[in-house]
């Protein structure tokens, strides 16, 4: 039998264009899952075992990186 990945994912539109959260894991309730995150041409990610704090961290990370490169 083959295992096969699954991902999960979450288009936020906004006014400047639309976020992207692709999430990966978290299958069963203590496994690691990924969070990836990308928006125009920035990318975060952010692992962890709880999946809905892990995407809010990873789009706070996404906030904080745009905020401090205003060229991106």
């Amino acid at each position: 039998m083959k295992k096969t990945k699954q991902m999960e994912i979450l288009f936020l539109p906004t006014e400047r264009g639309t976020i992207k959260v692709y999430v990966y894991g978290f299958k069963s309730p203590r496994s690691l899952g990924q969070v990836l995150v990308s928006f125009n041409n920035v990318s975060v990610e952010a692992k962890g075992y709880k999946r809905n704090k892990t995407i809010v961290k990873a789009l706070a990370q996404l906030h904080e990186t745009i905020v401090n490169n205003p060229d991106s």
